[in-house]
């Protein structure tokens, strides 16, 4: 069995956008995602992208993915990597994948200066959550998330004093 992370690559983003919507299917929130191929091509691949991607693939199968973005660290005046998912198709789960995505972006960070990598874990999904513990991942407690999104975005947009 042979297996290759890489950097995602023009022709990686119909098998992206794929794992992002079997993605939103365990998150069972597949009704949400609506994301296209031609929208994770442009974010992935324009002049300015948006998002930077990696793949694993198991004797050429696209089996994992680590879609990630540059933050920012007043603090310490780095960037750093926020990893906005990180997926590994069912029947490729359990021979270290996301660990070894984890290490790649860990390297990425090490190699470029950037302070900290960064993440998002659902409350229940033990399963992650013992992988993040694994690898030396710290819960931050003391900060809660929050989002504005919908109509609420929408909302908020009008209350701006620059229209």
């Amino acid at each position: 069995m042979s297996e290759q992370i890489r950097r995602v690559r023009p022709g990686d983003e119909a098998e992206i956008t794929a794992m992002v919507h079997e993605l939103a299917a365990f998150e069972n929130a597949a009704q949400e995602c609506v994301v296209t191929v031609e929208q994770m091509r442009a974010a992935l691949f324009d002049d300015q992208p948006t998002v930077h991607g990696h793949i694993v693939e198991v004797d050429g199968h696209a089996a994992a993915t680590a879609l990630w973005f540059l933050n920012f660290s007043t603090w310490d005046g780095v960037a750093g990597i926020y990893l906005e998912d990180l997926f590994v198709r069912p029947a490729f789960r359990r021979r270290g994948l996301a660990a070894a995505l984890l290490s790649t972006l860990a390297r990425e960070c090490v190699d470029h200066g950037y302070s900290r990598l960064s993440w998002a874990v659902l409350n229940w999904n033990v399963n992650a959550i013992a992988l993040y513990d694994g690898v030396g991942g710290q819960p931050q407690t003391e900060w809660t998330t929050y989002r504005v999104s919908g109509p609420e975005l929408v909302t908020l947009a009008e209350r701006s004093p620059n229209p």
